[in-house]
């Protein structure tokens, strides 16, 4: 009789996250997790707990892995504007560029889960809070610095671009080239 095969937990929630972001959480079955992971089912189970358990812990990984882009992109030196546009577009890019056109996991998990379940419910909306936040922040800066008039609200303005990027998670997913995604940004970005 071998030894039983060791995994590691960190790598399991790397994969399983990749699993429900292409397949989304109802999709997905404990037979997907398995193979991907490459674990037997008693394994997943003993690791996680359950395929919700695993699955709350993908979304957390997701969280703080887009939470961290995010702020490397808007702390970047330069001119305000700039840093928005080129942080939407990255967006924009990514997402186009994604040969499955898997859009965003936070997003897509909103649009499933949102009203059935309230603890992805709650990771989503912190993730949400957590970017429209990381905005407000750097319209605040630009305000400081004169490059966005003072008299506009930061909040709204970041709530609306926590809006924008919602939008543009979902129009990549159809999209068939950049135009109508470049026009959104081109558009939001007049509006300040």
């Amino acid at each position: 009789m071998g030894r039983p095969k060791q995994f590691d937990p960190e790598l399991a929630v790397e994969q399983a996250m990749q699993v429900f972001w292409r397949k989304g959480y109802a999709s997905t079955t404990p037979q997907d997790l398995i193979d991907a992971l490459g674990i037997g089912k008693g394994s997943l189970y003993n690791a996680f707990g359950s395929k919700h358990a695993l699955f709350e812990r993908a979304l957390k990984r997701y969280r703080e892995s887009q939470a961290d882009a995010l702020a490397e992109l808007l702390a970047r030196p330069g001119p305000v504007k700039e840093r928005l546009r080129t942080t939407l577009a990255f967006i924009a890019e990514m997402n186009l560029g994604d040969p499955d056109r898997r859009g965003c996991l936070a997003v897509n998990t909103a649009a499933e889960l949102a009203s059935s379940d309230p603890q992805a419910n709650d990771l989503v909306s912190r993730m949400f809070d957590r970017t429209e936040e990381a905005f407000r922040a750097v319209i605040e800066e630009g305000q400081r610095t004169g490059e966005i008039s003072s008299e506009r609200d930061a909040q709204a303005i970041g709530s609306l671009m926590l809006n924008t990027v919602v939008g543009l998670q979902l129009l990549s997913k159809t999209a068939n080239g950049p135009e109508r995604l470049a026009r959104v940004i081109d558009a939001l970005l007049e509006t300040f």
